[in-house]
């Protein structure tokens, strides 16, 4: 009989690509999905380290799969808190058969049930091989490399895709470079193919949404000196890969989407690719608004910038919806800073915001920053945010009633139009019985919250509202 397993995945749709490969690798090697933990030979927590809430949410997740895991049963942990606390984690969690950081293959390390030994867990250090045809950057790949492992096929109409792994970026707060290093980017052929597998050569893949630590500065690892593309700079000859890889993903699904957009490479040719793609969402990763603060973030922009480019985009497409996310609390945040970005995000009428409160990450450039923020005032400003944000979300929310809008339909009862993010923002609420993998024009009758209710738009003739 076929081993068992159970995957458990917290943190980015990153980590969610990455999981998918490892399903892909264990079904290869034989292993079976288990309907749940308990029924596991094998359980896996694919991990999240970027704030110290995920990695909390980590800990209590690898403790419950512990408990609930059967006699027998081996528990590997692996993802981002396996690479950046491997040691510390072997240590600390007895419970855990093996600490598995990236580039290794856990099922070199880890024995079948029936010759499993127990003992103290293991934390291996990454093993290295020559760089593969299909990796680009300096410097040899891991063994067991994630990025360009085979997926097997998309059990929804859409799909996460990453493109790179890494960050160039030297932002203040983020630890990501140091445990996931440079930026490394794909081939446009290996993603391209990739959507094929998962389903856009048959036409069951519905939508991509590609995900990138920096997105938007896709594949310009791969080239020496470059010269950043900036919305306000100088014109850079040639076609960026971005838009070439954007333009060519749209030729095979219906749907291209794009997340998170440092806004300095969002310029008019990747915009204008955007639209073309009919998927006019904009996610774009500001942090803040204050210029001094963005400056001690060691990010680029300030808010009357941002607020020029989300109107040109309106401009260009008054029904772009945007999404962005913000740091409450970092070092030195001001009274004035936070007054800022509330008169910001009442002028930007976003469709969606995250807050989030600073992290003090060790490590990082704002670790050792004066003017840490006490933690009530954090939590003040953090209630102050939402509560804008909320009422503007609904009353965007509330503007969609009566109007004529496509969904794809994700699952029964439930899809989305191309305003709402997979996972990510709220959701249109349908009849079951329209089919799945289906874009269906509805008139939405309904909002509660960040979610919609709708209809069929041809009650009595559906048929040819579905395509």
């Amino acid at each position: 009989m076929a081993e068992r397993f159970w995957l458990e995945t917290l943190g980015c749709p990153k980590n969610r690509v990455d999981s998918d490969k490892l399903v892909g690798t264990l079904a290869l090697e034989g292993y079976e999905p288990a309907d749940t933990p308990e029924d596991a030979d094998l359980v896996v927590v694919n991990t999240c380290a970027f704030i110290e809430a995920a990695r909390q949410e980590s800990i209590d997740t690898i403790l419950e799969l512990s408990d609930a895991r059967r006699d027998g049963a081996r528990l590997v942990v692996t993802g981002c808190m396996a690479e950046r606390y491997g040691d510390e984690l072997a240590q600390s969690l007895p419970e855990v058969d093996l600490v598995a950081p990236f580039g290794v293959s856990l099922l070199d390390h880890v024995a079948p049930a029936e010759v499993a030994m127990p003992g103290i867990p293991v934390s291996l250090t990454r093993k290295s091989a020559s760089t593969g045809p299909d990796s680009v950057g300096q410097g040899p790949l891991p063994s067991f490399d994630l990025l360009n492992l085979p997926r097997p096929a998309a059990t929804a109409p859409w799909s996460y895709i990453k493109v790179a792994e890494g960050c160039d970026r030297n932002c203040g707060f983020c630890a990501i470079p140091s445990f996931r290093g440079k930026q490394r980017s794909r081939s446009t052929e290996s993603i391209l193919a990739e959507a094929d597998q998962l389903g856009a050569a048959n036409g069951n893949l519905k939508e991509v949404v590609l995900v990138a630590q920096d997105l938007s500065s896709f594949a310009l690892d791969r080239s020496t000196g470059r010269i950043e593309p900036r919305i306000d700079g100088p014109a850079v000859g040639g076609r960026r890969p971005i838009v070439e890889l954007v333009a060519a993903m749209s030729e095979r699904v219906a749907w291209t989407r794009l997340l998170y957009l440092y806004p300095s490479t969002l310029d008019d040719a990747l915009v204008e690719a955007m639209l073309a793609t009919g998927v006019p969402y904009f996610d774009l990763s500001l942090q803040h608004v204050a210029r001094p603060l963005l400056k001690r973030m060691r990010r680029w922009g300030e808010g009357d910038r941002f607020l020029e480019r989300i109107r040109t985009i309106r401009q260009a497409e008054p029904t772009a919806a945007f999404r962005s996310s913000f740091i409450v609390g970092y070092p030195g945040e001001t009274e004035a800073d936070h007054d800022q970005l509330l008169e910001w995000i009442g002028e930007a009428q976003l469709d969606w915001v995250g807050f989030f409160p600073f992290s003090n990450e060790v490590g990082t450039y704002a670790a050792d920053l004066d003017g840490q923020i006490p933690e009530d005032l954090v939590t003040e400003r953090l209630r102050e945010c939402t509560e804008l944000q909320d009422s503007i979300t609904a009353q965007r929310r509330d503007e969609l009633i009566g109007t004529r809008v496509e969904v794809l339909v994700d699952a029964p009862g439930e899809g989305r139009t191309y305003r709402e993010a997979p996972e990510i923002d709220g959701i249109v609420v349908l009849p079951d019985h329209l089919p799945v993998g289906s874009f269906v024009d509805v008139i939405v009758t309904g909002a509660d919250g960040p979610d919609l209710v709708a209809e069929p738009a041809n009650i009595g003739h559906e048929a040819a509202a579905v395509r």
